[in-house]
């Protein structure tokens, strides 16, 4: 089977290629929801995978399944016409269903392959071609009925890692841990089961899930041969650097503080009034406004402009500089 072909052997009940249509006009992708626009993206990108069944091929299989031909709505051209089905609209309504029957449950695996059939024919048509608008419209509604159909059919089943989960007893293991895993082997196993075999969903899920299980084992063992010790989301990372940090910006003030009250800058008195006020340093709250000023403020109390006092504060800043890379930053 070539990789980018739609080829069917016979007997072939699995089928997986890379879709090679090529998306359709810009102008068409723009008048899209943003919803299509991502399924559109994810159709031309990802493998394209489904499970072949015999009734597929026989006449009349799309009405069974869902009801009737696929027709477009009028005003929403990426959907199908809605045809009522009880299992669907209980599940979609957040409804509590109860076990399906072998029967149901092949029928919703049956509607899940044959709506990733036709969007494997759709793209494997149009193979080096943009897509064309009606193309693109029958694209989108089939992998829309390929979301909804799996959405159903994971809801329904999740429950299954919950009791496998519960009935496992793993030491070590975190518990959320197991269900995530769980419910990621529930998803493979929707897309890799083969309903035409006979058996039920549940037979092959649960192999898959205690695997899956298993998995988690071995990496909690692995974790804990070689940390040893109970994990601490405090140790994960040391706070060694930002208190050395700390350190350094304190001693930088205090440095700052032995300049202005020794004047080793060699600053003149409005200078060292400009940098006191500007930046409140060494001001004591107790009898005076310990707070920062603006220019303007200091502007007033020396009698100059704000623009007059940016220029003493910039060159008082850079005798201060030359100070400390000559002492404290030099050590």
């Amino acid at each position: 089977m070539a990789a980018n072909t739609l080829e069917i052997s016979p007997g072939v009940q699995s089928f997986s290629a890379l879709p090679t249509a090529r998306p359709p006009s810009e102008s068409l992708i723009a008048s899209l929801a943003p919803e299509d626009q991502v399924l559109l993206t994810r159709l031309l990108s990802e493998p394209v995978d489904y499970m072949d069944h015999p009734d597929f091929d026989t006449p009349g299989v799309e009405g069974e399944l869902f009801g009737g031909a696929a027709k477009l709505r009028r005003r929403t051209a990426t959907r199908f016409m809605s045809v009522p089905d009880d299992v669907t609209d209980a599940v979609m309504t957040g409804e509590r269903v109860p076990a399906l029957s072998a029967i149901q449950e092949r029928h919703l695996f049956k509607r899940f392959n044959y709506a990733r059939r036709r969007t494997a024919y759709i793209l494997a048509e149009y193979a080096g071609r943009p897509l064309a608008a009606t193309a693109t419209r029958h694209l989108l509604a089939w992998g829309h009925r390929v979301l909804t159909s799996r959405s159903v059919i994971v809801r329904i089943n999740m429950p299954l890692v919950l009791a496998m989960a519960k009935r496992t007893r793993l030491v070590g293991v975190d518990f959320s841990e197991m269900i995530s895993e769980g419910n990621m082997a529930l998803l493979r196993s929707v897309e890799k089961f083969d309903c035409a075999r006979g058996f039920k969903f549940s037979t092959y899920s649960c192999r898959a899930i205690l695997k899956s299980f298993s998995r988690v084992a071995m990496r909690a063992s692995r974790y804990r041969g070689r940390f040893p010790a109970e994990f601490d989301p405090a140790m994960e990372r040391s706070d060694h650097l930002d208190k050395k940090r700390v350190e350094v910006e304190q001693d930088c003030v205090d440095e700052l503080k032995e300049i202005l009250v020794s004047n080793i800058a060699c600053l003149s008195e409005v200078e060292r009034t400009v940098i006191t006020e500007r930046f409140a340093i060494g001001k004591l709250p107790i009898g005076g406004d310990a707070d920062p000023k603006t220019l303007e403020q200091v502007g007033n109390i020396i009698g100059v402009t704000k623009e007059r006092v940016r220029q003493i504060q910039n060159n008082a800043l850079r005798k201060i500089r030359h100070a400390l890379e000559d002492s404290y930053l030099a050590a």
